[in-house]
């Protein structure tokens, strides 16, 4: 019989992630509170639930593709949510960025039950989810690798395998989650402060990805700029939460994280001028907007 996943979350994410499952011939069972995302999932071959129990129920594998620490705990333990109905030695994949203490508070509240708790971050965009070779930074216990491991492979180019306790995974992606919002932010000034100098962006973002000062996120995040185009692939307020969350566990620790402080005032502002929801290349938008730069699709105050 084939592995039985569920995933839960058919967001950008989430839906490339359970088509992948599908190629490699899981019997998969999506869920979403979007009714119109699970119906698009049944069109193409899979199978629909309405709530997190149901999508559980008789489940090796359940695939948490959420937002953060809240959304998680209420799919797993709310009404209706997944522990009610997931098989004792089941696992509980959460790929959701939250902190690393709710993590292991998390897995530790699942495996009294006699379930599995993988603490499984993933990275990659929506491209890299819909052909199954995401980044995946996990940590467990061997028994959830051992019970996950075919369906983590259907969905990663890469798992990385980091430690056997919940938590780990968690504390690696906001290391790159610190990272990547800097990362965006710095690309979406400089840009902005290119277009502020009267320079042809275009041919910046050529000369810039074949030089020294080039980044992952200048390079894939510019291009939206250049279209005009914020249709959200990542959003603002995912920054907004992931860099919080940053300078929550830096406070804690007492460590000075200031750069990253920076980057976080900038995705704030953004959001507070209404592109919260936007794509998070709407950083050099503010830009433009402050100081009356024209952008492509926009208009300079």
């Amino acid at each position: 019989m084939p592995l039985r996943v569920a995933v839960i979350g058919l967001g950008s994410m989430g839906f490339g992630m359970a088509a992948s499952l599908r190629r490699a011939g899981f019997n998969v069972t999506g869920c979403d509170v979007s009714a119109a995302s699970v119906e698009r999932f049944v069109a193409e071959g899979g199978r629909g639930a309405r709530t997190p129990a149901e999508a559980a129920s008789g489940a090796d594998v359940v695939v948490s593709v959420v937002v953060n620490a809240a959304q998680t705990e209420a799919i797993l333990f709310g009404a209706g949510g997944v522990a009610e109905t997931l098989p004792a030695g089941s696992v509980f994949v959460s790929s959701a960025t939250m902190d690393p203490e709710i993590a292991r508070a998390l897995a530790a509240r699942l495996e009294a039950t006699g379930r599995l708790y993988l603490d499984a971050p993933i990275s990659g965009g929506a491209q890299r989810a819909a052909s199954g070779e995401l980044t995946i930074l996990a940590s467990g216990t061997p028994a959830a690798f051992t019970r996950a491991r075919a369906a983590l492979d259907a969905m990663a180019a890469k798992l990385y395998e980091l430690g056997d306790a919940a938590g780990q995974g968690a504390a690696f992606k906001m290391i790159n989650q610190l990272l990547a919002g800097v990362h965006i932010a710095a690309a979406c000034e400089a840009i902005a402060f290119a277009a502020r100098q009267g320079l042809d962006i275009a041919k910046v973002y050529e000369v810039i990805t074949q030089s020294a000062g080039n980044s992952w996120m200048f390079e894939n995040r510019i291009p939206h700029v250049l279209d005009g185009d914020y249709t959200p692939r990542s959003a603002v307020d995912i920054f907004v939460k992931d860099l919080g969350i940053i300078q929550d566990m830096a406070r804690g620790a007492k460590f000075p994280v200031p750069v990253s402080a920076a980057a976080l005032q900038m995705f704030l502002m953004t959001s507070a001028a209404g592109m919260g929801r936007d794509d998070d290349a709407s950083v050099a938008r503010l830009y433009a907007q402050v100081t009356g730069t024209a952008l492509p699709g926009d208009t300079p105050r």
